[in-house]
């Protein structure tokens, strides 16, 4: 049965990659002019691409069962449980009831009897056809019938939030669907609840109908729009360059530039992490392929094992801000603020390159504190190797090229991906078999399985919270929490952020920290002197930051687990370590947003307001204090400078980077000069001591 079943996912896979790929081209071909639905109208594709996320996810959990826990699904089993009943109380023939009911059981009971999976996962593959189906077939009248929905339009409503809640808990686990159950419920069962939080309890067919029928809501709106306009495309371009065997390519040309120092190791997964995010914008991914590639290095100069998975995972995670493929968060960004892609580029480059600084750095202190031997490696690949495979980095001057001049982000990245599979068949040292082709095909729609759901997700939680008004009562309350003050609202957002992303992904903790605090950090950085237009770009880049950051903070970080499954060591220990490598990332988000001037690390917040001079030495004068922050704190990590500190020499530069950090450059002026002067008087005092020890001959 797995074998049917693996050719099946092959075969559609391959053909919903191959979809999406021809809805680039479709606007320019003859057929445009038949408006054919399920090409040409945006309702209708995000519904064939809800359905393939769908039935390939529950074909591949059919395939790779997860152990799940019982315990940990029961709530989400519960309240599907009060969703089925509010189900069977609609005034609804019997049958279509019982078919309701059906579909609850087939989606969920493989959450508490576990030998049942996989039939019920191929059952649920099946069911997924008929509300495709449906909504083909009568989406013309179904758009009216939002509010008032007739009976089979209730029942495919609740088939597919059935069907999405299911396949999101076979691929991510329980946490998400069952924060999407608790924004359905808060809707319906708001008016129970005392106070600011009160809801007037929205009618149980109304919600169904909107999540299903209306165009921009529920389940088919514009954040699920993000996977099909742009997530699908770099997921395939991805997987092509894997596929076409310039991964490995790209990895020799990052020990090229690396040398043979100790630090060797660090610095090379540091470029591959940065080489591959060019690409890629997945942090696990890039970890999984760091790590493998760069475990014999760290194992030859005795690096602590520990220690290398955290650089590791650290690296890895800067895929989700490496341009100009960046994490599914950018996407979202752009439909949601209305702004060129990019925009976003030019803004993450910099904190990007930071971030790079602060990993490298850590590693160079470390190796100089450990002294670890030199590292020795072959001699085989050599500048000439460079000039041979250079070719490798035009699709992406082609991407950047591409996106600057305004050309659609799918057209760019499609086309992007058919130069790598031109440049893989005329370069006679790759020319792969052509079923690599469709393996990469095939590739590019599956990596995408557990991004698409968790997507799908946060449409349906926006969808809710837009709907109850949440957003604006929660802005309240975190106003009443900060007493108005921008510093303290930006910390409870930013724990916030963390504690969120240790459950779901980075880009629900996006999208539910956007929707619920945006509003008023934006109006609390205006009123600390923040143009409106800057913050508004600021507030959603400190979001994005600190969603992203839950991909290296403990207890759950997936490039942790990512790296720790490659080099042998405790997910959580590894999370850990990767936390103290990231340390400088936590504060470089959260500068963006305290002052006008901590705005300028994104640039394109200053160069709006500003002009000439007056735009350039804030600038300048930000990214000064941010380097030294982000080497000072890395020296008060590790614990050596030029030489070995003492714990409190520690604390002090620790300290001392924060204010460097801080954006007021009044405090910078002379937290810079103090630290430094530590440092020095450190360092001198070190050297005495050393030559006292030396006995005369």
């Amino acid at each position: 049965m797995d074998a049917v079943i693996r050719r099946f996912v092959f075969v559609l896979a391959v053909i919903g990659t191959i979809y999406h790929l021809y809805l680039v081209i479709h606007p320019y071909t003859p057929f445009a002019d038949l408006r054919i639905s399920i090409l040409d109208l945006t309702q209708v594709q995000r519904a064939v691409h809800v359905f393939l996320i769908a039935v390939l996810g529950y074909m591949m959990s059919a395939i790779r069962i997860k152990d799940r826990s019982v315990l940990g699904g029961m709530p989400l089993v519960i309240m599907t449980g009060v969703m089925t009943i509010d189900f069977i109380g609609l005034d609804l023939p019997f049958l279509l009831k019982g078919a309701g009911v059906l579909v609850w059981i087939v989606t969920m009971l493989s959450v508490v009897v576990p030998f049942l999976r996989k039939p019920t996962n191929v059952l649920c593959a099946i069911i997924a056809i008929l509300p495709l189906v449906y909504l083909i077939v009568t989406y013309e009248k179904l758009i009216y019938r939002a509010i008032i929905p007739e009976p089979w339009d209730l029942v495919m409503s609740f088939a597919e939030i059935m069907l999405v809640l299911g396949v999101i808990f076979r691929l991510s686990g329980p946490i998400m669907p069952t924060i999407v159950m608790v924004f359905i419920l808060y809707n319906l069962y708001g008016n129970f609840i005392p106070g600011l939080f009160s809801t007037p309890g929205f009618s149980f067919d109304m919600l169904l109908g909107k999540m299903y029928c209306e165009t921009e809501a529920g389940i088919f709106g514009s954040i699920t729009g993000v996977s099909v306009k742009y997530l699908i495309y770099f997921t395939t371009l991805g997987a092509v360059v894997t596929r076409m065997g310039f991964g490995k390519i790209i990895a020799n040309i990052a020990l090229l530039f690396v040398g043979r120092s100790p630090a060797s190791p660090g610095r090379a997964c540091s470029v591959m992490a940065v080489l591959m995010g060019m690409f890629s914008g997945s942090g696990a991914a890039d970890t999984q392929f760091v790590a493998t590639l760069t475990k014999p290095l760290f194992e030859k100069v005795n690096y602590n094992r520990l220690v290398a998975a955290g650089v590791i995972a650290t690296v890895g995670s800067i895929a989700y801000i490496t341009p100009p493929v960046m994490g599914s968060i950018s996407f979202i960004m752009v439909e949601l603020l209305s702004i060129p892609y990019s925009m976003i580029i030019i803004m993450a480059v910099g904190p990007m390159l930071l971030y790079l600084l602060g990993i490298v750095v850590y590693n160079e202190l470390y190796v100089r504190k450990a002294k670890l031997p030199l590292l020795e490696i072959s001699s085989l690949i050599d500048f000439g190797y460079f000039k041979r495979y250079a070719y490798v980095f035009i699709p992406i001057i082609f991407i950047i090229v591409m996106i600057y001049r305004g050309i659609s982000i799918n057209v760019t990245v499609s086309s992007a991906t058919g130069l790598f599979l031109l440049f893989a068949y005329l370069d006679k040292s790759l020319r792969p078999p052509v079923m690599e082709v469709f393996k990469a095909l095939e590739e590019g729609i599956i990596s995408l399985l557990p991004i698409a759901s968790a997507v799908i997700a946060a449409n349906m939680i926006m969808s809710m919270m837009v709907l109850s008004g949440l957003a604006s009562k929660f802005s309240i309350l975190l106003m009443q929490m900060s007493g108005s003050s921008i510093l303290l609202a930006t910390l409870f957002t930013g724990i916030f952020s963390l504690i969120l992303g240790m459950g779901v992904p980075p880009i629900a903790t996006y999208v539910l920290t956007s929707a619920l605090t945006a509003p008023t950090i934006q109006q609390l950085a205006m009123m600390s002197g923040i143009p409106e237009d800057a913050a508004l770009l600021a507030t959603h880049m400190f979001l994005f930051y600190f969603a992203v950051l839950a991909e290296v903070t403990p207890p759950v970080a997936l490039s942790a687990y990512a790296a720790s499954s490659v080099m042998g060591t405790d997910p959580v220990k590894t999370a850990i370590f990767a936390a103290r490598v990231a340390l400088p990332k936590y504060f470089i988000g959260l500068t963006f947003i305290l002052s006008f001037s901590g705005a300028a690390l994104l640039i394109v917040p200053i160069t709006q307001t500003l002009s000439g001079l007056d735009a350039f030495m804030p600038i300048v004068l930000r990214y000064i204090c941010s380097i030294a922050a982000v080497i000072f704190m890395n020296v008060g990590v590790v614990g050596f400078g030029l030489t070995p500190l003492a714990n409190w020499e520690r604390w002090v530069v620790v300290a001392g980077s924060i204010l460097l950090f801080y954006p007021d450059f009044s405090i910078n002026a002379v937290a810079g000069p103090v630290t430094a002067v530590i440092l020095v008087i450190s360092y001198l005092a070190h050297r005495k001591a050393e030559k006292a020890l030396v006995l005369p001959a």
